[in-house]
Order: structure tokens, then sequence, then C-alpha cells
């Protein structure tokens, strides 16, 4: 049995937080796992800027709910649970995707949780595991199925080193020109076609 695990943002949705810093006019928001290995920093930079500028979870949910999935993101995802089974591995947070995950027909989603105070303020955030993408791909192995991933930031390269197959989907420069043996596709339909050729060499 085969299982593809996709990352979220980036790949079938818009980045939540470059979206927030357009809508919120502050570009230190664009900084994104494209850009910082370093989850914990990441996160902890987000949460310092948003206290300085007194924005709280709700500002974040009123960006989210106005987005909609990628061009053509929504009839993958139909198309590829025709053919095999989906999970959607994220280091975003639950109290940000619930709106998205209507948008795809609710696929499977594993992610993390924001901390706040009672007024919404954004006080820190709880991760499911650490490297939990590469430790779901394990958990999943362990159970006999065969697991393609894929994303497109550093945050997936273990989870796609860790999976029987894998490519990287419209990933900067940077991350190809450092992981030249990790394909990279550009496209929806390149990406079914990779995940297609997968499922029929078993």
């Amino acid at each position: 049995m085969h299982l593809v695990c996709l990352d979220l943002e980036g790949v079938l949705v818009p980045e939540i937080w470059i979206a927030f810093a357009e809508a919120a006019g502050i570009p230190e928001f664009r900084r994104t796992t494209r850009d910082e290995p370093d989850y914990d920093k990441l996160m902890r930079f987000r949460i310092d800027l948003l206290k300085r500028h007194n924005l709280k979870l709700p500002d974040i949910q009123r960006v989210i709910g106005g987005m909609d999935p990628l061009p053509g993101a929504a009839e993958f995802c139909a198309k590829l649970r025709e053919l095999t089974q989906l999970v959607i591995l994220s280091d975003t947070f639950e109290q940000f995707a619930k709106p998205l995950m209507a948008k795809l027909d609710y696929p499977t989603l594993f992610c993390n949780s924001i901390i706040t105070a009672e007024d919404g303020t954004v006080t820190g955030y709880t991760l499911r595991q650490r490297d939990g993408k590469k430790h779901a791909v394990a958990a999943f192995k362990s159970i006999n199925l065969r697991v393609f991933a894929a994303g497109d930031s550093f945050n997936d390269l273990k989870m796609i080193n860790e999976a029987e197959g894998g490519c990287l989907f419209r990933a900067p420069e940077k991350i190809r020109r450092d992981y030249p043996h990790i394909p990279c596709v550009e496209s929806f339909d390149e990406l079914f076609g990779q995940i297609e050729e997968f499922v029929n060499r078993a």
C-alpha cells in the first residue's frame, strides 16, 4: 500500500506568513522555512515581531480566512486521492490550517499548535514532535506503507530523504543547488507524474 506525504504551505496553499506580511505591511514576516532552516529560531523571531506590533492570533486568522489554495491544488488533491492515500505533514498550526483544509476537501493533516493568552496574544507554540515530518514517514514505513514525500523547504528535506520516493516542489534555487540529488518539479502535473511512477513501480 502506498502513501503520499506532502507539505502544505508553498505546495498546496500560499505561504501564510508571507500573506500576513503583505496584509500587515510588515516585510519581516516574509521570512519562512525556505529562508531559515532553524524552525525554533524562526518562530521566536515571529512571536517577538507579533508582540512588537501588537498583533494577535485573530489578526492572522482574518488574513487566512481570505486565502485560497494555490491554483490547481484542490483538483490535484482530488485526483491524487483517487490514485492513493494522502497525508499532509506541516509545520503550520491547527489554528491556522482549518479554513484552508475545508477548501482542500479535508485531507488528513498532522501539524503543530499555537499557544495564546486569553486576549489572543501569541506566547509560544507546541511541536507535535521534533522532526515530526521525518518521524511520521518512518512510522508509516514501520507499518509497511511505501511512502512518497514532497515539499519545498529546508524542513521538508528529512522527510523526503526518509521516504522511499520523493521530490522537491517549486523549491528555491539555494535548496536545489545544495541538494542536487533530490529532483525538483514545477507543476502539479509533474508532481502527479512522479507519484504515479512511484506507485506503478511497486
